[in-house]
């Protein structure tokens, strides 16, 4: 083992480094290695240990005493990913944004609580070299949201800018939203909706998520938890318009989102903007009806069809198409079964009434959508089902079928991209599952002030950028995302005790599946 100081000279400067190296053999041949980069230790340290070394007291890195220090890897890289972002520059050098920082990495890498973060997640991570935020406590995590919610249109502003760099933009928008269930029901923006998270008695928010095409998130919105989907369409439209200052829009939302009024909002002479959805089953069979589409155009491959300056995009989906026909004759089988057991009670039941079987079955049918299939009746106190042979083979008709609707012309947007860019739709599917349930799991909320509760969204979303760019960048290797962030965040620094003063190396050698994703990040160890 030895210091070896390496001077390398440029026409105006000289620029040194001093690294910690030892000999190893490798085939019979001597070499030699990186054990650490000792370039920021004080002269006086690396004399001292250069004495100790050349003493032959240390001959080994075991002699060192090395011992593990605190987490570093995710931590650098989630820093790191956030500058390339623009992140870090829209949330500026103060005190406040270093903590928003610090939620951000948190939610990452932790997904713990604030009480969690700032009393216990700390003490093994190596925020102050990594982040150096001043000193705080839960309390000031809190506020922190505050500040986040106060500032989000200006913080969004700042990163959308960065990532286009200043220029007019002309795009394609997808929105969707989600709702997120409370603990409590205190929350100011909490209220009984529709909620996608099958919690009955929960209170919830609404959560709007607008991204690019390519599923980046621009920005989020937290409704009241009572709010349909369609009325908060027109604040994401004012955000395009007034905050990012687009040029034009194809806003592509699903057939829940955008209808007959968001699409004359959309198109009105204050945006004059396109649309893309696509339309129900009631619809389509509305435009069969009226001559304007053909049954017969539905195919694997996507055909296009102009009425009244609409496009539609025809496709059916064959894989979809089966998976529909097993789940509709499961379903048969299921109100079978149903009715057995009800004949059975009939039978062991003298005194039961008929009508009151009946009007079970009757009940379940209409829950599972059979109505225009199976049609139940009573026989001699025993129930029967007959099946509409016609109605069935409707059904059937129409099944892994689906229309893509848009008014953008066909110079600005191909058939086989609007199709696309309605598939794309998925990637919020994908943001919402990773911010909710998987990686980062934000739910259930725990605080109760609009603005924390805005501030909680707002620290979630700018997480998932930093994920799915992280993720996009490995995706080649086939690794999850848990196991990307578990991996990086067991880089650990080295210490080393010198003169009573603790010192921090940076590991050289990593696991191979650490040192693919570092290399592949672009990431430098420091």
């Amino acid at each position: 083992m030895f210091i070896q100081r390496i001077y390398k000279k440029t026409k105006k400067k000289t620029y040194s480094s001093v690294v910690l190296m030892e000999n190893y053999r490798e085939d019979g041949k001597v070499k030699h290695r990186i054990i650490s980069n000792l370039s920021k230790w004080p002269e006086r340290l690396v004399a001292g240990l250069e004495k100790l070394i050349k003493g032959q007291e240390i001959k080994t890195v075991s002699d060192l005493k090395l011992s593990t220090g605190k987490s570093f890897g995710a931590i650098l890289t989630v820093l790191e990913i956030a500058k390339r972002l623009g992140i870090t520059q829209a949330l500026g050098n103060s005190k406040q944004a270093k903590l928003a920082m610090f939620q951000i990495a948190g939610r990452i890498i932790s997904h713990g609580s604030r009480n969690y973060l700032a009393n216990e997640w700390i003490k093994g991570e190596a925020i102050e070299q990594i982040l150096k935020p001043d000193s705080f406590t839960e309390d000031s995590l809190y506020d922190n949201l505050d500040w986040l919610s106060e500032n989000q249109r200006s913080i969004e502003n700042k990163i959308y800018k960065y990532r286009t760099k200043g220029k007019p933009v002309k795009n394609i928008f997808l929105y969707d939203v989600t709702s997120s269930y409370l603990e409590g029901d205190k929350n100011e923006l909490a209220e009984y909706g529709y909620n996608r998270d099958k919690k009955k008695g929960k209170k919830q928010i609404v959560i709007g998520l607008l991204t690019d095409s390519d599923g980046y998130p621009l920005s989020v919105e937290v409704f009241k938890g009572n709010t349909g989907d369609t009325k908060t369409v027109s604040d994401q439209l004012e955000k395009l318009k007034d905050n990012f200052g687009v040029e034009r829009v194809i806003f592509v939302g699903d057939k829940g989102m955008i209808k007959s009024a968001q699409i004359e909002e959309i198109t009105s002479d204050r945006y004059k903007w396109n649309y893309l959805t696509t339309i129900t089953k009631q619809q389509i069979r509305g435009l069969i009806d009226k001559g304007k589409i053909q049954l017969a155009l539905f195919d694997t491959d996507i055909v296009e069809v102009e009425a009244d300056h609409i496009r539609y995009i025809l496709r059916r989906n064959p894989v979809r198409s089966d998976e529909i026909k097993r789940n509709r004759e499961s379903k048969i089988e299921y109100i079978s079964k149903l009715i057995a057991k009800q004949n059975l009670y009939l039978k062991e039941h003298k005194r039961a009434k008929t009508e009151a079987a009946l009007k079970k079955i009757d009940d379940k049918i209409s829950a599972l959508r059979l109505n225009t299939i199976i049609i139940s009746k009573v026989k001699d106190r025993e129930i029967i089902i007959e099946t509409d042979t016609e109605g069935k083979k409707k059904e059937e008709e129409l099944d892994g079928c689906y229309v893509v609707k848009t008014d953008a012309p066909k110079e600005s947007l191909d058939a086989k991209t609007a199709h696309d860019r309605y598939k794309d739709l998925s990637k919020i599917e994908f943001a919402f599952r990773t911010i909710k349930t998987t990686l980062e799991e934000i739910r259930p909320i725990f605080v109760r002030k609009e603005k924390r509760t805005r501030g909680h969204v707002f620290v979630a979303m700018l997480a998932y950028m930093i994920v799915k760019c992280i993720t996009d960048k490995l995706e080649k290797l086939n690794f999850t995302r848990q196991f990307i962030i578990e991996s990086l965040d067991k880089i650990h620094y080295i210490e080393y005790q010198c003169e009573g003063e603790t010192k921090t190396i940076v590991p050289q050698n990593l696991l191979p599946h650490q040192q693919q994703m570092i290399d592949r990040l672009e990431i430098k160890l420091r």
